[in-house]
């Protein structure tokens, strides 16, 4: 029976713990050791992992003064805390599961780039959409011809009411000082992913949005500061109890409410919701990341498409329309319709079962993502990786453009952006 991958979470929140879930439910691999500054969030996936106290680390850096102690490090830190693990150790000879955005800016993203080719370590981003059943079936697809040359595209993202309440209104990627703006910390999914579909280098991008509902100007008329105090909060879809409160119903159900409290119970998440910031109206919080965006694209040979974020939805899988010269189709995230010119329509069903959000798995991408990596590492094959790090540098880099080009009102080419950056202007 071949040596199981040994993996090194850094990082034990949420999608540490997702990532070391799928890796033990892989059975070519176990999680071996953790490190995580909050004492909470590191004793309970060591519990989880059987960890023995001396794998149980509470900086990433002890890492570095000691053998070392997997195959692989998930880096799953917050964003602009990814790049001095991942380029530490990688030179350590860690091969890296990075999660996404590699990094707050195109100069640190290219040093994990480097580092990791310079060690020869395996390196993949967790753009997590490229490895969806769905993603799969809707890649053969195109790759076919079935639909000939695509020539366009339409993709929607719809993030849902709450979900951006919850992580771009109170939560942890409400502020680009303090995070990275909305296109990189969500949408860089979206980008990439239609880079993967479309199978074309991008070459210009403009991209129009803004913040239209989550300011002060916008709160009702006797808003409280908190959900918890207001007299309008029975009237308002924000409402942080009507979030939070009946996922008690759903035991089974980690994500959202694991973020608020670990105590699930209602007086708990009354407690979290009194005195944390997920309690606060959504009218009176510090954030500043958008809730709208459009990015139009023109990839090489003129083709081109149109890509819609929108915090105003129902959370769901994204819905995508691509139009080809013999055919188009159409792809909820489940099933797919296709329109073949001469052959006339069919339903491909994709298998999916799994929901749209992290709490859910991401459409089965998350497990195919430590799939594939895990396999990879094993067979020490690069190949096996869809998202390696220079092929994602390249989909981040279009990212930065087009939040370049929303700021300035132009159009960018993309071979003009081609210059690390440091940050987005604001």
């Amino acid at each position: 029976m071949p040596k199981p991958v040994t993996i090194a979470i850094v990082g034990a929140g949420s999608r540490g713990r997702t990532y070391a879930a799928c890796t033990a439910r892989t059975g070519r691999a176990r999680v071996t050791a953790v490190a995580e500054p909050r004492s909470q969030a590191r004793t309970r996936l060591a519990g989880e992992h059987d960890l023995p106290a001396d794998a149980v680390l509470d900086d990433w850096r002890a890492l570095l003064t000691r053998p070392r102690l997997a195959d692989v490090a998930v880096i799953s830190t917050q964003d602009r805390a990814h790049v001095e693990p991942a380029v530490e150790l990688a030179r350590r000879g860690y091969h890296l599961l990075l999660e996404k955005p590699m990094a707050t800016t195109e100069r640190d993203s290219e040093r994990i780039v480097r580092a990791a080719e310079e060690s020869g370590v395996l390196l993949a981003v967790c753009h997590v959409l490229r490895y969806t059943p769905y993603t799969r079936a809707l890649k053969g697809i195109v790759d076919s011809g079935r639909i000939g040359d695509v020539v366009s595209v339409e993709h929607l993202e719809p993030v849902g009411w709450w979900h951006h309440a919850h992580s771009y209104v109170r939560g942890n990627w409400r502020r680009e000082d303090e995070s990275t703006f909305m296109l990189m910390a969500k949408s860089c999914h979206d980008l990439d992913w239609l880079a993967h579909v479309i199978g074309r280098p991008a070459v210009r991008v403009s991209s129009f949005g803004g913040l239209y509902e989550f300011r002060p100007e916008r709160r009702p008329e006797g808003a409280a500061d908190r959900c918890l105090d207001c007299a309008v909060e029975a009237t308002c879809p924000y409402s942080a109890p009507r979030i939070y409160l009946p996922l008690l119903d759903e035991p089974d159900r980690t994500w959202p409410l694991s973020v608020v409290t670990d105590d699930r119970t209602e007086a708990g998440v009354r407690t979290a919701l009194r005195e944390g910031p997920y309690g606060r109206c959504v009218y009176a919080c510090d954030n500043d990341v958008v809730d709208h965006q459009v990015v139009d694209i023109e990839y090489t040979g003129g083709v081109t498409a149109s890509f819609t974020m929108t915090a105003f939805a129902p959370v769901s899988h994204r819905k995508t329309r691509i139009f080809g010269t013999r055919g188009s189709l159409e792809g909820d995230g489940e099933s797919i319709t296709v329109h073949d010119f001469l052959n006339g329509t069919e339903v491909v069903h994709t298998g999916t079962r799994e929901g749209a959000t992290a709490g859910d798995g991401h459409g089965g991408g998350d497990q195919g993502l430590v799939d594939a990596f895990v396999d990879a590492v094993a067979a020490g094959d690069e190949s096996l990786i869809l998202s390696s790090g220079r092929e994602s540098l390249a989909t981040h880099r279009l990212v930065w453009a087009a939040e370049r080009a929303r700021h300035a009102g132009t159009v960018i080419s993309l071979h003009e952006a081609a210059a690390p950056n440091t940050e987005v202007a604001r």
